[in-house]
């Protein structure tokens, strides 16, 4: 960003420690070509996930250098796959209880957990507020702001299944991390843009990560 730009109402978007580190990738890289600005916070226990997932290790002095080695992998785990700008992102350090999005003045257009694990959706259902994430996902919801909550996991038992419920009262969007195939996948990194397009459309940010229904069976076999 350049020196005297006013930089946009930003979305918080909050990774916690489930499995599927790609649909955040997904979702972080739509948001920068659309030209969004990006609030990040990466939770103490989604680093350990990347790093199984990917080799990265996220260091909150170095998220820059880490956050761009692990945007330009496809999720396939290719390297140099896509070429992002960070412009565009701010990094608070989850244990900041400090940091802009844990007050409700501080303005966002809301937020986005992707991917969101049952004990992230447990503490923002009960509001825990345990670390910035669930935090800033409880003043998103106070505030009134959109909060999309992309939960990654299977079976899910009751006890979790009441408090997405519960999210859902508070005015939160649900949406499971379950890729559909009548956009004509070809490649993996097709299912998960099409999880993190479903994220964006409950947001209501435009994209172009997956072919939508036009409503003629077997559109999703062939090109647009």
């Amino acid at each position: 960003m350049n020196a005297g730009e006013t930089r946009r109402k930003p979305w918080i978007v909050g990774v916690s420690g489930a499995s599927g580190t790609p649909y955040a990738a997904a979702v972080l890289r739509a948001l920068l070509a659309a030209g969004e600005s990006v609030d990040l916070v990466v939770s103490r226990a989604s680093r350990l996930t990347l790093l199984d997932e990917t080799g990265i290790a996220f260091r909150d002095a170095h998220w820059q250098d880490d956050l761009r080695e692990w945007l330009s992998r496809g999720a396939d785990g290719k390297p140099d796959t896509f070429t992002v700008d960070l412009d565009g992102v701010r990094h608070w350090a989850a244990g900041d209880l400090a940091a802009g999005p844990s007050s409700g003045s501080y303005p966002s257009k809301g937020m986005l957990i992707v991917p969101a694990s049952t004990a992230c959706v447990a503490g923002v259902a009960i509001g825990l507020s345990k670390d910035l994430l669930q935090r800033s996902a409880s003043v998103t919801l106070k505030e009134g702001r959109t909060l999309v909550v992309a939960v990654r996991e299977t079976p899910l038992n009751g006890q979790t299944l009441r408090h997405l419920v519960t999210l859902d009262d508070a005015g939160a969007t649900v949406v499971p991390a379950s890729p559909a195939f009548y956009a004509g996948a070809t490649h993996i990194q097709d299912l998960v843009d099409f999880v993190a397009g479903r994220v964006l459309d409950a947001a209501g940010v435009e994209h172009r990560l997956y072919r939508r229904w036009k409503g003629g069976l077997g559109g999703g076999s062939r090109p647009d």
